[in-house]
């Protein structure tokens, strides 16, 4: 790969949304006001947009490359991650989904490093995958922003948004090994 590969704008993005990550945790871990609370989210606000803009400069001015399609989704998954552990800093309880997604993301990469490197073959993510993602966006943006939930209501969401992870990495595993078996019998 071209070294100017690394620079362009597109990637450019995704390096800044990483940027932001430690931004936010500090944000949120020191807001005490809603308007503190509010600052953080903007910090998101601006994650998301580069995030929904990045692909769509990529594509239309042919930036595409081999690099920013692996930087793009590790980027949303740490950011993914931080929105979690700023959850943790409220409620112990999401300690357990930050270690199971921490988990699951691992395996994933694995996979799909294995499966690259073995059979020349790119995972697609899956439409189960997809609407997990959302759920649990959803899930983590409202535990982040509605600060004055109830506790027992909080424990509910992260319970379900559990539930939706482990569901979905089984629903992985048993993909993954179908997978395995048709490419070794092609």
């Amino acid at each position: 790969m071209k070294k100017r590969e690394y620079f362009t704008i597109p990637n450019l993005m995704g390096y800044f949304r990483i940027l932001l990550i430690p931004v936010f945790l500090y944000l949120y871990y020191h807001a005490e006001t809603m308007k503190e609370y509010g600052t953080a989210f903007g910090v998101l606000v601006i994650s998301f947009l580069t995030d929904l803009f990045d692909g769509k400069i990529a594509r239309k001015f042919n930036m595409v490359t081999d690099f920013g399609k692996m930087l793009d989704p590790i980027a949303d998954k740490l950011t993914q991650g931080a929105m979690a552990i700023a959850i943790s800093f409220r409620n112990p309880f999401m300690i357990f989904f930050v270690v199971l997604f921490a988990c699951k993301e691992i395996y994933m990469g694995v996979m799909g490093l294995y499966i690259l490197k073995k059979y020349g073959k790119m995972n697609m993510a899956q439409m189960f995958g997809k609407i997990c993602t959302t759920v649990l966006d959803v899930g983590v943006l409202v535990l982040l922003f509605f600060t004055n939930m109830a506790l027992p209501i909080e424990n509910v969401i992260i319970g379900l948004m559990i539930c939706m992870l482990i569901f979905t990495w089984v629903r992985y595993i048993v993909y993954h090994v179908n997978e395995i078996k048709e490419l070794q019998n092609a």
